[in-house]
């Protein structure tokens, strides 16, 4: 079995939905996800994919859609006006928790057709949530 992983970092803001701690307010974080893939055959290069395949394809989307945009719940009342003020946003049908942010990004990195087993999304240095397929 081969297995590596790629690092991303990005910034993100949020709230939670029907939450009474400090995250219920907009707030940011500087997040790491972790992109663990697996696999028991290599190419014809001797690789399992290729480091730059995942820059190209994941880390592009995560740069293009997720940094520096608030990740909102569809159903989340600011929503609206964000948009209106023309806010650059991210929009879920889940509370954008750290576990929906991770498993959010996993299904993006299956359907570039990379072999993940986790993500996993630490938004802050002693926090981390993972998402397992």
């Amino acid at each position: 079995m081969y297995r590596l992983t790629q690092e991303i970092h990005f910034c993100y803001g949020h709230r939670l939905l029907n939450y009474s701690g400090k995250c219920r307010h907009l707030h940011g974080h500087n997040a790491r996800v972790l992109i663990l893939l697996e696999g028991t055959e290599l190419d014809e290069r001797g690789m399992l994919v290729d480091f730059s395949d995942i820059k190209a394809k994941l880390r592009t989307w995560i740069d293009d859609e997720l940094d520096h945009r608030m990740i909102l719940c569809k159903n989340d009342p600011i929503l609206g006006s964000l948009q209106e003020m023309d806010e650059p946003c991210y929009i879920i049908d889940d509370n954008p928790t750290a576990e929906n942010i991770a498993r959010l990004i996993y299904n993006r990195a299956i359907e570039f057709g990379f072999p993940v087993v986790e993500v996993s999304l630490w938004e802050t240095p002693n926090s981390q949530a993972t998402y397992r397929g």
